[in-house]
């Protein structure tokens, strides 16, 4: 896989990525528990595999990704892409808070450099968008920090289209990072338009649907005590009967490919365009290996029409986060 894996570049930037790139957020105990030195090793096979885009986040963790990221490339600089973001923050109630403040822009990527132990952070996204800041303001402090040496590009993470035009007439935004997949496309094909109007990569996180799009998870007796998932109304008993039932529904398409239902609906996204790098999350080096196998699966534009209309949009059942994450989304 390493030698022949498709890359791309991302946005109007000068960087090239693998197709497919890994998210570490799984590595820093959201889903359960996690162990530092397996996923090292993971990023370290994931490398040798030709993976080159690893995505990480300040509040992965609260610094706990960031530093395992940076002591799993360290040595291996020159081979890896990395992607970072900044602007959620934890408030003394244990809840998560946005500050999207120039003056925070600054002090946070100063922060991030130090757990990865590195010089500069190629892509440097905003988390979640602050509606108390101007993102003319934010983007501009982000800009600083290219000026600076300390960053390579810009990214928007769960931003509207009308946001990430504003954005990007202060600075090029790179890329955007937002959940999409066959089950949650809705506001992502929407901003789609947009990133395409404006040169923009798309980052799909969570293309698996959190795992329900591999067939594997049909009950919420198959997430883990401990699991992140169980807050997310998607996996509720009644939302995840009807997910798991529209999941379902790829198993013939993926049997005709001769393909697992996970490298069809990885397949799937990255059949809609070069622009769509999908950042599937893993603990374990055979399921590395499956998402990676989605590369060899071409589907027709026939295909991805009927795969497309199996899973319609709007579909899913249960929103993508709790209640109280939901209002932090697509602003």
């Amino acid at each position: 896989m390493a030698s022949g894996i498709e890359k791309t570049r991302l946005g109007n930037s000068d960087l090239e990525v693998s197709r497919i790139g890994l998210g570490c957020m799984s590595l820093s105990g959201v889903y359960g528990a996690s162990d530092d030195e397996a996923s090292i090793a993971l990023i370290h096979f994931a490398i040798e595999q030709g993976v080159t885009l690893f995505d990480t986040a300040d509040m992965y963790g609260w610094g706990h990704n960031e530093t395992l990221v940076g002591r799993a490339v360290a040595g291996k600089r020159d081979r890896v892409v990395i992607a970072s973001k900044f602007g959620q923050t934890k408030r003394p109630d244990g809840g998560n808070g946005v500050d999207g403040r120039p003056e925070y822009v600054i002090a946070a990527c100063d922060a991030s450099l130090k757990r990865l132990g590195v010089e500069t952070i190629d892509l440097y996204y905003q988390h979640r968008v602050d509606p108390n800041v101007p993102i003319e303001e934010t983007i501009g402090a982000m800009a600083s920090l290219i000026t600076a040496g300390k960053v390579r590009a810009l990214g928007l993470s769960e931003a509207h289209p009308e946001t990430i035009r504003r954005a990007h007439k202060v600075h090029p935004i790179t890329a955007l990072q937002s959940e999409y997949s066959l089950l949650y496309r809705v506001e992502a094909e929407e901003a789609l338009q947009t990133t395409r109007e404006l040169g923009i990569s798309f980052v799909p996180y969570a293309p698996l649907g959190r795992s329900i799009l591999t067939g594997k998870v049909e009950t919420p007796a198959d997430i883990p005590e401990g699991d992140g998932r169980r807050r997310h109304p998607r996996f509720s008993e009644v939302n995840l009967a009807t997910n798991a039932t529209l999941a379902k529904r790829i198993s013939g398409f993926a049997a005709e490919k001769n393909c697992t239902p996970a490298q069809l609906a990885l397949a799937w996204l990255l059949a809609q365009g070069t622009d769509i790098v999908p950042i599937p999350g893993t603990k374990r080096p055979e399921r590395l290996r499956e998402n990676l196998g989605a590369l060899n699966v071409k589907l027709t534009p026939d295909e991805v029409a009927r795969i497309s209309a199996a899973i319609p949009p709007g579909a899913a059942a249960g929103t993508r986060y709790p209640e109280q994450q939901m209002g932090a989304m697509y602003r």
